[in-house]
C-alpha cells in the first residue's frame, strides 16, 4: 500500500543498488554523458487522464541526480480496483495540487528529454491529462524500459518492474510512483551496463510506428462516413467495429468528418465537453457541417438496427 504523503519534493541523492553477476564488460564509456528522467503515475480509475500520483526521477553519468513526487488530485472517482493496486485514497488527495497545477514542473522535468517510462501507459497517461485540461502536450523522447528490458533479459518470463527489481536487485515498493520510477531508470543503467549499448542505441527505432486505421468495408451501414473517434486510438476495436460497417475513421476533425463517437473505455468521463476534439465537433456543427455526435454504445445499437433487414 502507498505511503500517504503530504508534500511534493525535490532531493539530490545516490544509490548503488546491487545487482546480479553478468559477464565483465566495460560499459563506463556508454554511462558516461548519460542524462535521462524516468516517469510513473498512478491513476484513480480506468480514465487514464485521472492521475492521483507522479513520480520523476533524474539520472546522469550512471547515478540518480533528483526525485520529485506528488500526490495528485485528478478530479476524478477513485475505482477500488485501483485503490487497492496503489492505497491512495480520496482523502489523501484532498488539498493536493491538480494537474494543471504542475503541468509546468512536469513540463520542466520532461519537457525536451530522454524520457524513461516502464510501458507507454505512462506517456498515455500524460497526454490524456493534457488534452483533458487543454494543455500543451508534454514534448519528450520516450524510451519504453519494457522493450529495452525484452532485449537485455531474454531469459525472463515476464518484464513487470516488480519481476525485474527482483532479479537485478533493485530495492523497490511496487506502484508506489516514486519507486517505479526509480526502478525503471536503474533497469535501463543496469540494461547499458549489461549489454554496452548506450542510450542513443536504445533510442534508435524505439518508438512504434503509428498503426494505420483499418481499411472500411466496401459495403455496410456505415459506407460513406467519415468518424473519428474520441478516447480510443485510430486502429482499435471500436475502429475495427466502425471500418467493418463500411466508415472511414479518420484521426481528427475536420470539414469532411460526419461523425465523432465517444468510445465507452474513454478518458474524459464526465468531462467530454473539455476535451480539444469534442469542442472541434461542436464548432462544426455550429459552422453548419453535418456532424453528429453520438456515444459508442448508440452507434453500435443503431448500426445493428440498421443491418437488420425489414
Amino acid at each position: 500500500m502507498v505511503r500517504p504523503l503530504s508534500v511534493c519534493y525535490v532531493h539530490e541523492m545516490t544509490i548503488s543498488p546491487c545487482s546480479p553477476k553478468f559477464e565483465p564488460h566495460d560499459s563506463r564509456s556508454s554511462l558516461d554523458n548519460l542524462d535521462f528522467v524516468v516517469v510513473d503515475v498512478e491513476t484513480a480509475c480506468a480514465r487514464v487522464s485521472s492521475i492521483c500520483q507522479i513520480g520523476i526521477v533524474g539520472f546522469k553519468d550512471g547515478q540518480e541526480v533528483f526525485a520529485y513526487e506528488t500526490l495528485v488530485d485528478p478530479r476524478d472517482e477513485f475505482a477500488p480496483f485501483n485503490v487497492g493496486i496503489h492505497g491512495i485514497r480520496p482523502d489523501h488527495v484532498a488539498g493536493k495540487p491538480t494537474f494543471g497545477d504542475i503541468h509546468g514542473v512536469i513540463d520542466g522535468y520532461l519537457g525536451n528529454r530522454v524520457t524513461v517510462a516502464h510501458s507507454w501507459f505512462d506517456k498515455g497517461a500524460l497526454a490524456a491529462a493534457c488534452r483533458l485540461g487543454d494543455h500543451a502536450p508534454i514534448a519528450a523522447r520516450w524510451l519504453d524500459s519494457v522493450r529495452v528490458a525484452k532485449q537485455a533479459w531474454p531469459q525472463l518470463a515476464n518484464h513487470k518492474l516488480n519481476v525485474l527489481s527482483r532479479f537485478l536487485g533493485i530495492e523497490h515498493r511496487h506502484h508506489d510512483a516514486l519507486s517505479d520510477a526509480r526502478a525503471a531508470g536503474w533497469v535501463i543503467i543496469k540494461a547499458i551496463e549489461h549489454t554496452g549499448i548506450g542510450l542513443q542505441g536504445w533510442l534508435a527505432n524505439s518508438t512504434p510506428p503509428r498503426a494505420k486505421p483499418p481499411a472500411p468495408a466496401d459495403e455496410g451501414p456505415l459506407k460513406g462516413e467519415r468518424v473519428v473517434i474520441l478516447g480510443e486510438e485510430a486502429d482499435g476495436r471500436l475502429a475495427a467495429f466502425i471500418a467493418s460497417r463500411g466508415g472511414r475513421v479518420v484521426r481528427s476533425a475536420g470539414s469532411t468528418t460526419t461523425i465523432l463517437v465517444i468510445a465507452t473505455a474513454q478518458p474524459y468521463g464526465r468531462w467530454v465537453g473539455t476535451s480539444r476534439l469534442y469542442r472541434r465537433a461542436k464548432e462544426l456543427q455550429e459552422m453548419g457541417r453535418p456532424l453528429t455526435i453520438i456515444s459508442e454504445e448508440e452507434l453500435r445499437r443503431k448500426v445493428c438496427a440498421e443491418a437488420v433487414p425489414a
